[in-house]
């Protein structure tokens, strides 16, 4: 793949800073993925599992 334009760059850069929240949430999610593809043990898997089932229950803030 090529590297990006001068333009490209400007507008990446442009829209990251107007949108930093969504930025952040962005990068969190990725890095959930890849911990839980590449790192978690099924005692970390457990323990996530819950954690989402309280949270889709109302329980976490």
């Amino acid at each position: 793949m090529s590297e990006l334009s001068d333009a490209k760059k400007k507008a990446n850069k442009k829209w990251n800073e107007k949108n930093k929240e969504k930025s952040r949430k962005y990068q969190y999610r990725s890095m959930a993925k890849s911990y839980v593809r590449n790192y978690a043990d099924e005692k970390d898997l457990l323990e996530l599992k819950q954690m989402i089932e309280d949270k889709l229950d109302g329980e976490l803030q």
